[in-house]
């Protein structure tokens, strides 16, 4: 199922953190917030888990998978793939 048959998504790129359970893994997109105040870059994350049917990403393995707007944390994404 590509993009036309579901509509544009935020496609983002983030790290396998880890690979314990089956078909699912935990990713941690990370990404750059200015201070209001101060302007100093903040580096904050964000923590998914993401479907993956073959069990084939690993921890350390970089990703690119989709992320619903408003979901209860930890967000589920929706497919994986390297």
């Amino acid at each position: 199922m590509d993009n036309q048959e579901r509509g544009n998504r935020r496609v983002e790129v983030g790290v396998v953190t880890s690979d314990k359970m089956q078909k699912t893994r935990r990713v941690e997109i990370p990404r750059l917030v200015k201070h209001a105040r101060y302007g100093k870059y903040i580096r904050r994350r964000t923590i998914c888990h993401v479907h993956d049917e073959q069990n084939e990403s690993h921890m350390g393995d970089t990703v690119r998978s989709w992320r619903p707007g408003r979901c209860p944390r930890p967000r589920p994404g929706g497919w994986c793939e390297w």
